[in-house]
């Protein structure tokens, strides 16, 4: 399988290209869809936080291959490119200047805002460094960094003249959502919204997309509300 793919369904509205680094995460987000997907038991997943067998050699031979240049690659779907705690992080910068070297540019999505931002030296203007804030407090979220280091290097990487976004997906709390909405506001270039799915949720989720589109507009951010949130929003006008 080849480490740089097309995304295929509501991965698509991230990129148009995407690699994922690592076999597993240890965040343990109880939302994860990424064991479902591999068909792997959680715990074998959660557990096993090693890189691809040959990662950053199969990407290099595969850019040089099929001259992959001129396009944004999406880290990751499947693992977090920082997962928390990891023994060895250097594959994610291995792969970030291979992807450079050939010409292209990277659109990060984290949860790891303390390890994160030494891959900055790396980044440029045509970069993206993006963060999940779901909502979730940190005690209900113990194994990922806090939600205040996420912030923190999300307005770092602004002031270093990266690109950055938030991915509020999947939203789990909408109150503390749009609050940190505004939080981050005045260092973000782009936020992506979408429904928590395949859990349970008493959630009126066409009037909270109405309501944060609505902020969006006030605040003059760039947003983008993915398909599922956009169809309630239709659906109970």
């Amino acid at each position: 399988m080849k480490p740089i793919y097309e995304p295929r369904g509501a991965a698509k509205e991230y990129g148009d290209l995407a690699i994922n680094i690592y076999k597993g995460c240890p965040h343990r987000c109880y939302y994860c869809f990424a064991p479902g997907v591999l068909r792997r038991e959680k715990e074998v997943f959660h557990n096993n936080i090693e890189p691809r067998e040959k990662i950053v050699e199969e990407t290099v031979a595969q850019l040089r291959r099929e001259n992959i240049t001129g396009k944004l690659i999406h880290l990751c779907f499947t693992c977090d490119p920082f997962p928390y705690q990891a023994q060895n992080l250097s594959y994610t910068r291995d792969i970030i200047l291979a992807i450079k070297q050939f010409g292209n540019n990277v659109q990060i999505l984290t949860k790891n805002g303390i390890d994160a931002p030494a891959v900055f030296d790396l980044l440029g203007g045509e970069d993206w460094f993006g963060v999940t804030l779901d909502g979730l407090r940190d005690a209900e979220t113990p194994c990922v960094p806090g939600e205040e280091t996420r912030i923190a290097a999300l307005k770092e990487a602004h002031e270093r003249g990266i690109k950055t976004w938030v991915s509020f997906e999947p939203v789990v709390r909408p109150i503390r959502v749009l609050t940190l909405l505004h939080r981050v506001a005045p260092f973000v270039d782009k936020v992506k919204i979408g429904k928590l799915n395949y859990h349970p949720s008493d959630v009126k989720w066409g009037n909270f997309g109405r309501d944060i589109e609505a902020e969006c507009k006030k605040l003059g951010i760039e947003y983008y509300i993915k398909d599922s949130l956009r169809a309630e929003m239709e659906k109970n006008k």
